[in-house]
């Protein structure tokens, strides 16, 4: 989705560390980077960061994202589009779960390259991006888009980018309602609690997606983003069908093995954000609720 030109965005929702990475790398080249992307791609998994904890754990400087003012800078900088989408998904969600009597803790979002502290330990960018519940924090690799594009064969359009900001946010709400640990719980498996988790961050970035049209920017008044359409929808199904599960396997591999799934398959990432985008409601995306996710 494209953002109107005249939306104000607010910088200071992002942390800018480009530059100033730290820490162990983790793994190296291509087979490396698969290898954990299978892993984490688009989640949460603090096992991967064991043993760097302490590794680069120095304070870093930080700044917010540059030259992101409108939601014009949102449609022509990638760094500036992860900012608008954060800023469009912080002004959705407290409004929200407020009909739920939740609270909305506001996360905190980083954008780094190669390498970063969180408060799940040093990462780097082959985990891809993330969301560290230690520290509320969100982490995002703006290389990661186009590796999603180059290597997974996802469309490069600005859904399929949002939905990667707005998957890690759904993650966030997991956190505030207390789902998010379930998937520790159960690690694995084509019906585990992990795949349940990150099958309900896609059916939450999906509800974002419907409402994300009309949630207006407080200081304009309009809406952040334009109306969507039939080619953002399939952008953003393109994305979540190329961070399958069996995709993943199967590019890595060449075999698929389901009961080594941790995100679910293809078909079920892109059935759950269309849930998500299809009800607006955040009771259809209860995954933990029904047989065969």
């Amino acid at each position: 989705m494209s953002f109107n030109d005249d939306v104000q965005l607010d910088p200071s929702q992002v942390q800018d560390r480009r530059g100033m990475g730290r820490g162990a790398k983790i793994g190296g080249g291509i087979g490396g980077g698969l290898i954990l992307l299978i892993a984490a791609l688009l989640g949460v998994n603090p096992q991967l960061l064991e043993g760097l904890a302490g590794a680069g754990q120095d304070p870093q400087n930080q700044g917010t994202a540059p030259a992101c003012s409108t939601g014009a800078d949102a449609d022509a900088r990638l760094d500036c589009r992860i900012t608008g989408t954060v800023n469009s998904l912080n002004a959705f969600w407290p409004a929200y779960l407020q009909e739920y009597n939740v609270q909305y803790p506001q996360p905190e979002t980083v954008i780094f390259s190669q390498a970063t502290n969180t408060g799940c330990g040093a990462a780097t960018s082959e985990v891809g991006p993330f969301y560290c519940p230690a520290d509320t924090t969100a982490y995002f690799d703006p290389g990661f888009f186009q590796e999603l594009v180059d290597r997974f064969g996802s469309s490069g359009g600005p859904l399929a980018q949002e939905y990667v900001v707005a998957h890690e946010f759904g993650h966030h709400i997991q956190n505030v309602l207390g789902t998010l640990d379930r998937a520790q719980q159960d690690p694995q498996g084509p019906e585990s609690g992990a795949v349940r988790v990150e099958l309900q961050a896609d059916c939450y970035a999906g509800l974002w997606a419907r409402h994300a049209t009309t949630q207006q920017d407080p200081n304009t008044g309009r809406p952040f983003l334009e109306p969507l359409t039939d080619q953002d929808l399939s952008d953003a199904l393109s994305a979540a069908s190329a961070v399958g599960d069996d995709r993943i396997q199967q590019a890595a591999t060449g075999r698929v093995t389901p009961e080594a799934w941790t995100h679910g398959s293809s078909e079920q990432r892109q059935k759950w954000f269309y849930q998500g985008y299809q009800t607006g409601d955040i009771n259809e995306c209860d995954t933990f609720a029904v047989a065969t996710p």
